[in-house]
């Protein structure tokens, strides 16, 4: 990989720092290998980046590669051949990162499909996102999600089932604590796994050193998997005091995932969303807001996650989630430090990612305007660094 070196461009870091100019951003080997006042910034090629914002590469913590935003998502999936799944998934991961978005947390594919993508990106067959991926989600028999989910009943099921993603390749473990909209014949404020399961699949995953993630969305399932030790909760949309308390002192993240459901109330049955989607969609919405405010306002450690592949919550970019965030109590720096550095310390690679500071990898993203005052600049992409390779350019 050449050397370059990045000028010109209104600088975020992804710390929450305000914005600053004058600086250069040098990449050499696909790293981060300074950044200094651009009079000080060595000889190499040169990209001016005047009127631009450079900031780190977005972080998804929350996508399914293999579900591809239609009407009724779980019905393509079940209709397509496993090779169709792959190709649209792979299609899907390369619009994500020419989007801005250098890392996904894939929390639920098909038949390992997406931890083949994974590796197809990871290799250098095809340009797309880092991927972190969990294989199948761990549910209850008949649970939420059942329909690609590992069906697992008692902590020693539950453990086998764990170690079977391990076996797979799996980069974390997804656990489902409560029923969810997607699935027909559950309800979103129902408990699923039990305590006792989710303590023993989250230690199974501990000794293996993976972090785990909990689709909860009733109050006594989030509850458990906080007791449990869970690493991030998706969605968090019963949440109460004591369940926002207890997220701040164990460190836990929630990834609101806010997109999902208001693409579900806003295409509605006209959209051909089946009736039992739209239904709890609608149930759930307001009490989805109120927690995110809630934890918001809290404090709550909370990362960027859009639930991406849910019907008309495309795969790409990040924005719409981030809007929402906005509208709803963010500023846009602290809805692109959710999108940063915190995803980042939630996914584990904060050592890695999330941030523009030496030593770590050049994912790297440029948008025309002032993203810090109009967060609508992250939908005009014009370069785009993944682990130094580069994707688009001015």
């Amino acid at each position: 990989m050449e050397s370059l070196v990045l000028v010109g461009a209104t600088l975020i870091d992804g710390t929450g720092a305000e914005p600053v100019r004058g600086r250069a951003v040098v990449v050499e080997q696909g790293r981060i290998a300074q950044v200094v006042d651009i009079s000080r910034a060595p000889r190499a090629r040169r990209i001016d980046l005047e009127g631009h914002t450079l900031l780190p590469g977005l972080i998804n913590c929350h996508v399914h590669l293999c579900l591809g935003a239609e009407a009724d998502p779980v019905r393509a999936l079940k209709d397509d051949p496993a090779p169709l799944t792959a190709l649209k998934a792979l299609r899907h991961a390369q619009e994500t990162v020419e989007a801005g978005v250098t890392t996904v947390r894939d929390l639920g594919g098909r038949e390992y499909v997406e931890l083949a993508v994974r590796r197809a990106i990871a290799e250098g067959h095809f340009p797309g996102p880092r991927i972190l991926a969990a294989g199948r989600p761990i549910c209850m028999t008949g649970g939420h999600g059942s329909f690609l989910g590992r069906e697992a009943d008692g902590p020693d099921d539950a453990r086998k089932a764990v170690r079977e993603q391990l076996k797979a390749g799996a980069d974390v473990i997804k656990l489902i604590a409560t029923g969810g909209v997607m699935t027909p014949g559950v309800e979103p404020g129902s408990s699923q796994l039990t305590l006792e399961e989710m303590r023993a699949a989250i230690d199974e995953a501990r000794k293996a050193g993976r972090r785990t993630a909990a689709h909860a969305q009733g109050s006594t399932g989030i509850a458990d998997a906080i007791e449990a030790g869970i690493t991030t909760i998706e969605h968090g949309i019963y949440l109460t005091d004591e369940i926002i308390a207890s997220m701040k002192a164990k460190g836990v993240f929630l990834v609101p995932t806010l997109a999902a459901p208001a693409a579900i109330c806003a295409g509605g049955l006209a959209a051909g969303i089946p009736e039992f989607m739209v239904r709890k969609s609608e149930t759930v919405a307001a009490h989805h807001l109120a927690s995110f405010q809630r934890a918001t306002q809290a404090g709550v450690s909370i990362a960027a996650g859009a639930d991406s592949g849910t019907p008309f919550n495309p795969h790409g970019s990040l924005l719409p989630e981030l809007e929402l965030m906005i509208k709803h109590g963010m500023s846009p720096l602290e809805a692109i430090r959710a999108a940063t550095v915190v995803a980042a310390q939630a996914l584990g690679l904060e050592n890695e990612t999330g941030r523009v500071a030496p030593g770590l990898a050049a994912d790297l993203v440029a948008v025309v305007g002032e993203a810090a005052e109009r967060i609508q600049a992250l939908a005009d992409v014009r370069l785009v660094l993944a682990r130094g390779a580069m994707i688009k350019s001015p």
